[in-house]
């Protein structure tokens, strides 16, 4: 899995530095998450249908058993990849300030989905979603509960500073601010700059009668 280098710059965060040592736990794990490391990789280089059981086992130092002990399909390696490269990289800042902090997480979120190499898997699992129904709902049920979580963070915050309104439509409200960078990476693939985010943000707090910070 590719680190979060772009959003980084924003945030200072960096990856997880996890460490296994010898016991039989800790080799399952240290293989486990090797598959995962490489899966994305594979896909940037070789592309969604290049990308085999085989080729991802060889890759991690693995044997083709011991991932279909974990996964049926590449596909569910692909998924499980993208959902911890989410649950690592789109972790909102908490700065006291909403707007910085969505100017920080939209930009992190517009750098994930647009540029790294799990933004590329997500890309190739939403193709596949729509000729897999069954994949498709599976898909949904695991990302979409966990990705809204984190894109309401920030305004959730900002209700319990006071900073909004207790009665916010917080669902209204993060499809404004989220929806137009998923539009951009999904339908028209043009490009998301720092100024279209601002423009998002500072029509939010416009909504709300919020000044915005200086923009950095």
């Amino acid at each position: 899995m590719a680190p979060a280098t772009g959003a980084a710059e924003a945030s200072g965060t960096g990856g997880s530095g996890r460490r296994h040592h010898g016991n039989r736990h800790g080799r399952s794990e240290q293989a486990r998450l090797a598959v995962l490391e490489v899966a994305d990789g594979l896909l940037i280089e070789k592309g969604f249908a290049g990308v085999t059981m085989e080729g991802i086992a060889a890759r991690a130092g693995v044997a083709k058993q011991t991932i279909y002990r974990w996964w049926k399909s590449k596909t569910d390696v692909l998924m499980d990849a993208f959902l911890q490269d989410a649950t690592e990289d789109l972790t909102a800042p908490d700065t006291g300030d909403i707007a910085l902090d969505l100017r920080d997480y939209l930009r992190r979120l517009a750098w994930f989905l647009s540029e790294s190499d799990p933004g590329a898997v997500f890309k190739a699992l939403i193709a596949q979603a729509q000729h897999d129904p069954v994949f498709a709902q599976d898909f949904r049920s695991r990302y979409l509960d966990g990705q809204r979580r984190r894109d309401r963070l920030p305004l959730e915050r900002a209700v319990d500073r006071g900073q909004l309104p207790a009665n916010l439509d917080m669902t209204a409200e993060t499809d404004q601010l989220v929806g137009p960078l998923y539009y951009r990476v999904l339908v028209t693939d043009e490009p998301i700059s720092h100024d279209f985010i601002d423009d998002l943000i500072d029509a939010f707090l416009r909504r709300h009668n919020l000044t915005a910070q200086t923009k950095p």
